[in-house]
């Protein structure tokens, strides 16, 4: 094994389940809050030999990781692929007190989520309301996966490109 292997093996095993325990559930919204999780990941990035010089994206993708908000926008982009599509137990009816989606529009099939504005900052770290902007920038062909296993693939294949 080599230095990186290890310390995936390592962080991923060790690390991460910690920084990342029930986080769809009460997902950081302060940038201080981010950035002190963030920092965990970012220090031990550093610890793998060789990377210490290297700028924190360019360990990143040396490491084959990504950010942990990076993590999370995934996270909570397949759960409400699965809230959706009924895999999960919630049922869509309770879902879409929160969110509407546009079935057709103008007899095309549009996969939009629509959510009541809030009048209070803090609505916005909700879950209902902190991945409404970026399910509606998902290409149809995402959206459109039948399962959860091609859900993610496209969604990883399409998020390389894109900075959320």
């Amino acid at each position: 094994m080599n230095d990186e292997e290890d310390f995936r093996l390592l962080f991923n095993g060790y690390v991460r389940p910690h920084l990342e325990y029930c986080v769809q559930v009460w997902s950081p919204y302060l940038k201080k809050d981010i950035e002190c999780l963030e920092k965990v990941q970012r220090s031990a990035t550093k610890l793998v030999k060789g990377l210490k010089n290297k700028s924190y994206p360019e360990r990143l993708t040396l490491l084959h990781a990504t950010s942990l908000s990076k993590r999370r926008t995934r996270g909570d982009l397949i759960q409400v692929f699965r809230i959706l599509n009924g895999i999960d137990g919630v049922e869509k009816e309770h879902f879409s007190n929160w969110m509407m989606v546009a079935d057709t529009v103008c007899g095309v099939m549009e996969y939009k989520i629509r959510v009541q504005r809030g009048r209070l900052q803090l609505r916005q770290g909700f879950f209902c309301h902190r991945i409404v902007k970026i399910w509606n920038m998902l290409l149809a062909s995402v959206v459109e996966a039948s399962t959860v296993r091609t859900f993610k693939k496209r969604l990883d294949d399409w998020s390389m490109d894109v900075e959320f």
